[in-house]
């Protein structure tokens, strides 16, 4: 029989608003009876005295409650019985009900008292923590409020304020000193001023060029590596290349080659930035208008005089391009204050060994990537946390 058991075989009443409450209950019995009624519920109607002749089910939980077995294991029995039922008997099970709870209320059952069977020392434990479970739920709601807050002595908090101050100042420590070594410390240290007093000597006759390329400036006492193989003009590209010395900047010629060389290197001798030549073109400031300096590539030694000396902004790169009236020149490009990445210093020198009559075309192939800023120092810790700020927000 399915859940919409039809009720028309039964005699209704003449009372029309009786007929109605009738059919109320019985919708409610046909959406409730899917659900089994409690075994609490059953033990009572089957010890129930006003009734007469017991059915089959209240027998069944007759022999169920007086059989020795607890109130867990008499549920379960009850659940696997009732839910081997037909719908039809599972029907007859509510009818039951109704028919018990429409002559008295329930709560008189509650008075009644219930054959005791010897129970387990499980069971107890069962109901035992069944009847807690309220009192348990009301304890741990307020535990936070009652009893946890207010068990921290004046020394817990004492040791909390402490170490929230401890931490507070552990970060103003670190900002206050990076902005310190980017401002004061960084822009004064490098071995390049430790032996400035005693510049490099080259002599163009006797000098041997080693396979290294490399950028020498004697009044500065510089000597680094260039590199050639960065091909990128992306920002990060050229940064991780200036790790390894001053960059040869990609899109411009090398020299020996008509047109502008372009060699970028650091300022800075930031000691939490990466690599060991950060310090490059710290003192490059310090040339003068006819100094030289030298480039050396494939063995041969490239001479230039210094002719231009200038700042400009960041977004400046005209810079980058070939001067008309001079033939072959090279131009050194570095960040300027040292320590920061305001401006850039550009410092271009013409080539004045070998003859640049004798260079041949430039071979870099020109890139299509689009450059509107010429590289910059690497970014400092205290750049790095403002900026790390400015994309919280």
């Amino acid at each position: 029989m399915s859940n919409t058991t039809d009720h028309t075989d039964r005699k209704k009443p003449a009372d029309s608003h009786s007929g109605k409450a009738a059919d109320l209950i019985r919708q409610k019995l046909d959406s409730l009876y899917q659900s089994e009624p409690s075994a609490s519920e059953e033990i009572a109607e089957s010890f129930d005295p006003t009734v007469a002749s017991h059915s089959k089910h209240q027998r069944f939980m007759q022999q169920l409650t007086t059989s020795g077995k607890s109130l867990a294991d008499i549920q379960t029995a009850w659940h696997q019985y009732y839910a081997a039922l037909p719908d039809s008997e599972k029907h007859d099970v509510w009818q039951e009900f109704y028919n018990q709870h429409g002559k008295q209320d329930v709560s008189q059952y509650a008075t009644k008292p219930v054959p005791q069977t010897p129970v387990s020392h499980n069971t107890q434990q069962t109901q035992s923590t069944k009847r807690s479970v309220s009192d348990l739920k009301k304890q741990l709601l307020a535990a936070p409020r009652s009893k946890s807050r207010g068990s921290l002595k004046a020394k817990q908090h004492f040791q909390s304020l402490l170490f929230g101050l401890a931490m507070g100042a552990l970060v103003v420590f670190i900002m206050l000193f990076g902005l310190f070594n980017d401002r004061f410390i960084a822009p004064f240290i490098s071995p390049s001023k430790q032996v400035s007093s005693t510049p490099i000597l080259i002599d163009s006759a006797t000098t041997a060029v080693g396979a290294t390329p490399k950028i020498i400036i004697p009044k500065i006492n510089v000597e680094i590596p260039v590199i050639y193989d960065e091909t990128s003009l992306q920002e990060e590209a050229i940064q991780k290349a200036l790790e390894r010395g001053v960059v040869h900047y990609p899109n411009t010629p090398n020299p020996g080659e008509l047109g502008n060389a372009v060699i970028f290197g650091h300022s800075s001798n930031n000691i939490l930035n990466k690599g060991q030549y950060k310090f490059a073109f710290v003192l490059l400031n310090k040339m003068d208008i006819g100094d030289v300096f030298f480039l050396t590539k494939d063995g041969v030694r490239y001479s230039y005089k210094i002719y231009d000396k200038k700042i400009v902004k960041p977004n400046d790169i005209s810079v980058l391009n070939a001067t008309a009236s001079k033939p072959a020149t090279a131009t050194l490009i570095t960040c300027d204050p040292p320590g920061s990445s305001l401006n850039r210093l550009v410092v271009v020198g013409e080539q004045i060994n070998p003859d640049p009559k004798n260079n041949k075309a430039s071979t870099i192939a020109q890139s299509t990537e689009q450059v509107t800023t010429i590289p910059s120092n690497a970014p400092s810790v205290w750049q790095r946390f403002t900026d790390w700020i400015s994309g919280l927000f």
